[in-house]
This record gives structure tokens, C-alpha cells and sequence, in this order.
């Protein structure tokens, strides 16, 4: 009934999942407890939720809920708990609170079908509040919200007990000015609920530590909110100070020595509606004060602030900042600053001014703060600076004004997310109109050095909105070990688990880099140089060049540690690389071709490859796919480095392997799935051709087809002499023999099997066949000439009388008698 009626009279639907009452869980009191409630909006912020919690209850007397529908129903609590509040104004300045239905509320006034409590005490247990203004780009959240409050709401005046505390985060145009501060409020509130006014009377308030008293009003309009505050600091301790930053930063504050004062008061007053705000004036101030932690060996002396954060308009884009003055000594190094940010809400614009030095060494010297590693260094800082936001944002550089220069030396970095302590030997930066100069950077951490300069492009954009750093720069070096730029997270036993390098999403460079010598992957790469750009998490090499193996190699692609698992895309030149080092040395080409390890000389090759990366950043192999292409030069074999070479030349008695040919071969290996299919291979070995192809597994197994091109001579007297039998003709097309073997199993332990016997067995048979035929042409011949037939089984003209009387006497000899002469006898 409860939610149909407030469903036909707001702008939202309301649901929950569950509702119990119990006359037993509060008992004397009747428990009414509704689950999941929630509040969505309909157009224009449709699907958006207003309000939710996970549970509300409502505990009674159980005589009220017998009360008639026009008597008020007094509550003794209402309790939410878990629950969220999403405030929106858009950009039509349309809120999503705004749900009551106009022309429904003067009817059920009139009707006399609401109803109304009366409500003694009620609790907020961990309520979350969202705020955020789109005209305006404000957002406010206030977390970890628990609040209560006792009153009776029946009086329309009363006084309100109230204990509050939360964490609040303030941004303006997505900049951060307060972040997770804890906040505090134990105050009687004076109400007065005719007037929707309500009046600080006791109260103590906390900004982190930091105590706070506030006197005067806030009173809600129908259409504005009416501001008349103050607040102040009840003591002027330098304590005060220190209490702004949270606890867990600012230490014990009972043993700290302080000599000075801090200030900080304020005036808020005006109305806020939908185009003004209260003025306000809030101050912090500190005058020639000191402060010493009682366990810390220094001070921080000569204390000054003169600070203001000030609207006087009620026009929300005339709030500004001003740093009147800030300084600081430590030891004798003096640090001071002042500058001023105006038009915080619209296009701010930022002018400052910073001069000094600060020993880092001494920051946890003068300050409880908890460094997990040692720090160290000499930052020196003399700087002018004016810009403003949009110019940032629109890289309009030209309005940016700069002066001055900021350097650190002896700087010292050792943490868990670097394999080796990280020493900034000097590195300076200069600022001018025109553009932001890294004059030097010289590091060093385990055996790598570095030297960096070139210009920063975005250097405001990167410190200030969050955009890339981007910039152009020179690299050298004289030693690079890839190793030392890899973290070590954590130690498990005598194991070192270490992380995968990741490339800052914030950089967009570009490096011209050049290295004496680079270790990767415990292979040493020399006169390294190239073009290297990182962008969007990914290193592109281009033309990047090096000698390693006794040759060169050039690298074209990228590596990216976008995803989850870093990958690379490569392309490959290698130029007269010794084959048995880089074959034997890199294990992505030691699994492509296992073979070439046996191989002395020289190689040249092109390789496409891609795949994953370890986290040492090598191939993983399991993953690489592409082609290389490879030519071999002045090469000879080591048959005794390969039990499958070896076995060739125990198997094919015609060859002796040690003496294979290999010079100018061309080789075209494609591996996918840790598979590699290799294009047939033609080789030499004397007067005897090769044929090589196949495939095999990156786990070794192979299986592979080898042909012989075996000449005749190779295949014994037998078979010799038979071909001496053949006519010259004949002869000549049995010059050689193929011979197929395969070889399976793996390099460790092959097998190898031919069909030589059934090939030469085959061979004879023909060989007979051929003779066979010789001997029935010869006879056939000897017959024609016999009987004066040409070639074509013609009689010849010359001898036509006469080749007739020879058929006849042959056929008269071969099928019967002469007649007798019966003339004589008769």
C-alpha cells in the first residue's frame, strides 16, 4: 500500500525486496524492518538511482500502528544502514531530487490521506553521499558516513543531539582538492522546523585533528539556502597545523615541540541557489613558528603562511586562491614559495613562484613520516611560472610563461618495485617561454648507466590534468643490463619471483638512443643504436641496429604491456651472424632450427615473429609464430655435435656428412604452436643431391623427409654391369637413382629408415626388362637385314626379285617340301 501510494506521487519507482514486522526483536517496541529499498529515477535521469540502502527500521510502540490514517505515528527510531544518496544536477540544471509530482501533492493535501510521524531519535550507519553539479563541474562524496541524532520532531522548535563523522572529497573541473579527509561533528543543533532553520549551539568539529568551532545559521528557502557561519580554531598552537593532515601522516601530536602560531578561521555567508553561492573568506595563517618531533634528531624553523581560499561576489567563477607566503628552513637550507590560482571553476589560471633548497635526507629526519626506503638527494628549485588550464589543455604552449630551473642531485631510490638501488647522479630542468628543456639526467642502478636529455612537450599537462608527458630525447649509454630494470616484488625461499616491466601509460616519447653495450637476456649486444617512440603502453623500434655474434642484426616492431601479458611483434635482419653462437645462445632460434648448433660459419637471415613475453621479458615459446628465412655462408658440419648427423652417416654409406656442402643453402623455417614446418632444402654433397624437408616440435620430435639424388656408380658392380649392357642410349637414362629416407623420433634420439633396397631392387628389374628388349631388337634387326627390309619393313627396290625368292625359299624351308621337277621325271 506504502509504495503504490508513493509510486503515484513522485517522478520514480520505488521498490524493496522484503518487509517484517516483529513484535519480539524490539520488544516492548513493534520492529518493522524493509530490505534493499531503492529510488530510481525516470526521465530525464532515467535508470539512475536515487536513494538505496539494504535495510531501514522503524521501531514503535505497538499501539501505533492501530493509530487512524490522519493521527501522527510516533516513532522512537528509525535506523538505515548500508544505504547511498545520488544527488545530480545536469547541465540544464534539472535535479534528480526534484521527484515530487506537482499536481498530485495539492490533491492528497486536500484529501487527507497522508500521513505523519513523529520521530525521537534516528541513526545513518555507513551512507554514502554523491553530489556532483555538471553546469558547475563540482562533485562532492562524503563516505563511511555514520550519524545520529535525538530530538523531538513533534515540537516545532527543538534542540537536535547529533554525532556525525565521514570522509569527504571535493573536485572541481576533475581536479582534486580534498581526498578522503576525515571529518567530524558533535553538536546540539538548535531547529527551528517552521522556519527550516537550523543554528550551531554547542559543537566541536574535526578536520582530520585539526579542531574547529562554528557559530551561526543555515536556513533552507524555497528556493536557496541561506548561509550566515563562522568558524575558527579554539587554540592558535602550531599544533593545529600538523592536526589538518591525517593521522596516520601527522604522528603523535602529544610529543611534538612547537614555538609560534596557526590559524585558521573563516566567514561563509549569502545564499546558495541556482546562480550565486555565499561569499566566504578562510584563512590560515602561521607566524615565525617551529616544530619538533621529540624522537627525531632536527626542526623545521622559521615557519610563515599567509593563506587565503576567497569568494566575494556570490559568483561561483570569482573563487581564487592566494599563497601569500610560504618558507621554511631545515638545517641552513631555506625553501619559499607564493602564488595564487584564479578562475578555479571556468579556466584557472596559476602564476608561482618557488625558491630554495630541500636535503631530502632530512624530510624523515624533521617528519614521523614512514618511508618503507632510504631517500636521499639535494633538490634546488628556482622557478616562475604563469599559465592557464585551457592552454594546457589545448597545447596553446605560446601563453605559458616560464623562468628558472629545477635540479636533483645525489638522489637515491631503493624499493621493492626496483631490482637495484636507483641513483640520480644530476639531472636538471630548465624553464623558458617557450618550452620545458631536460638539460641532463645521469643514473645509474646495478651495472647500467644512463644519460638523458631533450625537451618535455606537455611537461603542465602531465603535472596537472593527467595527459601524457611527452616529449623528444636523447639516450646513452655505456652499459645496459635489461635485468637491472626489472622489480623484484617478493622473495620465497632461495626463489626470486620477479614482475613483468611495464611501460608508464602516461609517456608519449620519442628516444634517439645509442648504447656501448647491452645485456639482455645474458646476450651481449654492442654499438647499439635506433629511433625507440613509446606511446600507449607500447615501445616501437625503429631502424634499431647492434653487432652481436660476430655479425650484425637489425630490429623493426614493437613490445606492448598493454594487456595482461606483454607481447611483441618483430622483424629481424641478421647479417653474417656466426651460426653456433646464435643458435646455441638464443633459445627462440635454438627451438626454431636445433639443428644449426652443428653448423660452423656464417648465416644470413631475415625473421618475422611474434608472440607473448616472460616476465624477464623473453620469448615465451609456446607462443611465437612467423617465418625466418636463411642463407648459409662458408659453412661446414660438426657431425660428432648431432646424434642425428651422426646417424646419417652411419646409415647411407655413400656420404660422408663431414664433407656436405652447405655454402649459399636457403632454408624457409614457418613455426606456429610451438610447431615448425621447414620448406624443402636442396644441398650438395659432391656429385649426390639433397633434399630436405619436413617438420619438428619445439620439444625436439621431428619428422622429416630426406631424398638422395644417387648416382649410378654409388650402387655396386651389379648393377654397373647391367648398365654397361645397355645400349648407349638406354644407358643414358639411368644416370641416378632417388633414394627416400625419413628420420622421426627426436634429436636426441632419432631414427632413420631408407628405401634403398627396394629402389635398387626395382632399378635391376628394369635394368632386365631394358636387356630384354635389347636382345629381341637385335634379332628383329638381324631378320630385316636378313631379308632386305629397311627400317620401316620395306622391301628395297634394288632387291625386290631377289627378296622374293628369299621369302619364299625361308618360308618354303621354315613350313614345307620342295615339289618335285615332274618335267625330269617325266
Amino acid at each position: 500500500m506504502v509504495t503504490n501510494t508513493i509510486n503515484n506521487n513522485i517522478n520514480a519507482t520505488v521498490t524493496f525486496s522484503d518487509a517484517d514486522l516483529s513484535f519480539f526483536k524490539s520488544f516492548p517496541q513493534a520492529s518493522l524492518t524493509v530490505k534493499n529499498i531503492a529510488v530510481i529515477n525516470k526521465i530525464p535521469f532515467e535508470g539512475d538511482t536515487l536513494f538505496s540502502t539494504q535495510t531501514l527500521s522503524l521501531n514503535m510502540s505497538i499501539t501505533e500502528l492501530f493509530k487512524k490514517a490522519d493521527e501522527t505515528i510516533n516513532l522512537k527510531s528509525i535506523v538505515t544502514s548500508n544505504g547511498k544518496v545520488n544527488v545530480l544536477i545536469n547541465k540544464n540544471n534539472i535535479a534528480n531530487f526534484d521527484i515530487a509530482l506537482k499536481n498530485t501533492t495539492s490533491q492528497n493535501t486536500e484529501n487527507n490521506n497522508s500521513f505523519s510521524f513523529s520521530i525521537q531519535e534516528y541513526t545513518v550507519d555507513n551512507l554514502q553521499f554523491n553530489y556532483v553539479d555538471e553546469s558547475s563541474k563540482i562533485k562532492l562524496q562524503l563516505d563511511n558516513i555514520y550519524h545520529t541524532g535525538e530530538g523531538n520532531f513533534a515540537n516545532e522548535v527543538l534542540d537536535l543531539d547529533t554525532k556525525s563523522k565521514a570522509k569527504v572529497s571535493f573536485y572541481i573541473d576533475n581536479v582534486n582538492y580534498l581526498k578522503n579527509v576525515a571529518i567530524s561533528l558533535d553538536a546540539v543543533l538548535g531547529i527551528d522546523l517552521k522556519n527550516s532553520k537550523y543554528s550551531f549551539k554547542e559543537n566541536t568539529a574535526y578536520i582530520n585533528q585539526l579542531p574547529l568551532e562554528f557559530n551561526g545559521f543555515i536556513q533552507l528557502k524555497e528556493k536557496s539556502q541561506l548561509y550566515d557561519l563562522s568558524f575558527k580554531t579554539p587554540t592558535s598552537s602550531f599544533k593545529n597545523a600538523l592536526a589538518l593532515l591525517p593521522e596516520q601522516y601527522s604522528g603523535n601530536l602529544k610529543s611534538i615541540q612547537t614555538e609560534g602560531n596557526f590559524n585558521m578561521n573563516g566567514i561563509v555567508s549569502g545564499s546558495l541557489s541556482e546562480k550565486t553561492i555565499p561569499t566566504f573568506n578562510i584563512s590560515l595563517s602561521s607566524k615565525n613558528a617551529m616544530f619538533k618531533y621529540a624522537d627525531l634528531p632536527k626542526a623545521v624553523k622559521n615557519i610563515n603562511i599567509d593563506s587565503k581560499f576567497v569568494n566575494k561576489t556570490g559568483n561561483i567563477k570569482d573563487t581564487y586562491v592566494n599563497l601569500n607566503h610560504l618558507n621554511f628552513k631545515i638545517d641552513e637550507d631555506v625553501f619559499s614559495a607564493n602564488g595564487n590560482v584564479y578562475n578555479i571553476t571556468t579556466n584557472p589560471k596559476v602564476s608561482l613562484v618557488a625558491n630554495g633548497v630541500i636535503n631530502l635526507a632530512n624530510i624523515n629526519k624533521v617528519y614521523p613520516i614512514k618511508l618503507e626506503n632510504e631517500l636521499a638527494g639535494i633538490l634546488e628549485a628556482n622557478i616562475t611560472t604563469s599559465f592557464d588550464m585551457n592552454s594546457v589543455e589545448k597545447e596553446n604552449y605560446q601563453n605559458i610563461k616560464n623562468k628558472g630551473n629545477i635540479a636533483l642531485s645525489n638522489f637515491k631510490y631503493d624499493g621493492k618495485d626496483v631490482a637495484n638501488p636507483f641513483l640520480i647522479d644530476k639531472t636538471s630542468i630548465s624553464f623558458n617561454t617557450n618550452s620545458i628543456k631536460l638539460n641532463e639526467f645521469n643514473a645509474k642502478t646495478g651495472a647500467s648507466d644512463i644519460a638523458i636529455n631533450g625537451n618535455l612537450d606537455n611537461f603542465y599537462g602531465f603535472l596537472f590534468k593527467k595527459q601524457e608527458l611527452k616529449g623528444s630525447f636523447t639516450l646513452n649509454s655505456s652499459n645496459l643490463e635489461v635485468n637491472d630494470f626489472l622489480s623484484k616484488d617478493a622473495k620465497t625461499d632461495e626463489k626470486t619471483i620477479e614482475s613483468a616491466l611495464k611501460v608508464p601509460s602516461f609517456l608519449n616519447v620519442k628516444l634517439s638512443a645509442k648504447a656501448q653495450k647491452v645485456v639482455y637476456d645474458n646476450i651481449n649486444l654492442t654499438n647499439v643504436s635506433g629511433i625507440v617512440f613509446i606511446k600507449d603502453e607500447t615501445i616501437n623500434l625503429q631502424d634499431l641496429k647492434s653487432d652481436v655474434f660476430g655479425g650484425n642484426i637489425g630490429f623493426s616492431g614493437n613490445v606492448s604491456t598493454k594487456g595482461e601479458t606483454a607481447s611483441f611483434n618483430m622483424d629481424l635482419n641478421l647479417k653474417e651472424l656466426n651460426i653456433s653462437d646464435s643458435f646455441s645462445n638464443l633459445e627462440m632460434l635454438k627451438s626454431i632450427a636445433p639443428i644449426a648448433k652443428t653448423i660452423e660459419g656464417k648465416i644470413n637471415s631475415t625473421i618475422k615473429v611474434s608472440g607473448l613475453l616472460n616476465n624477464d621479458m623473453t620469448p615465451n615459446l609456446k607462443t611465437i609464430s612467423g617465418d625466418l628465412l636463411g642463407q648459409l655462408l662458408n659453412t661446414k658440419l660438426k657431425a660428432s655435435n648431432s646424434k642425428v648427423l651422426s646417424l646419417l652417416g652411419q646409415k647411407v654409406s655413400f656420404l660422408d656428412i663431414n664433407k656436405l656442402n652447405l655454402h649459399e643453402a636457403t632454408g624457409l623455417f614457418s613455426f606456429k604452436n610451438g610447431e615448425v614446418s621447414v620448406k624443402p632444402i636442396k644441398l650438395n654433397y659432391q656429385d649426390i643431391g639433397i633434399q630436405l624437408s619436413g617438420k619438428h616440435g619445439f620439444d625436439e620430435t621431428m619428422n622429416y623427409d630426406v631424398v638422395f639424388d644417387v648416382p649410378v656408380k654409388y650402387l655396386g658392380t651389379d648393377v654397373t654391369s647391367m648398365i654397361a649392357k645397355l645400349t648407349p642410349k638406354d644407358a643414358a637414362t639411368v644416370k641416378s637413382l632417388p633414394i627416400k629416407g625419413k628420420l622421426l623420433g627426436s634429436f636426441s634420439s632419432p631414427s632413420f629408415t631408407t628405401n634403398i633396397k627396394d629402389a635398387t631392387s626395382n632399378l635391376v628389374k628394369e635394368l632386365v626388362e631394358k636387356q630384354k628388349q635389347n636382345l629381341k631388337d637385335e634379332g628383329k634387326d638381324k631378320l630385316k637385314q636378313l631379308l632386305g627390309l629397311d627400317k620401316n619393313d620395306s622391301i628395297k627396290k634394288d632387291s625386290t626379285t631377289n627378296t622374293k625368292d628369299k621369302i619364299k625359299n625361308v618360308l618354303g624351308g621354315l613350313f614345307g617340301k620342295k615339289k618335285k621337277d615332274t618335267t625330269k621325271q617325266n
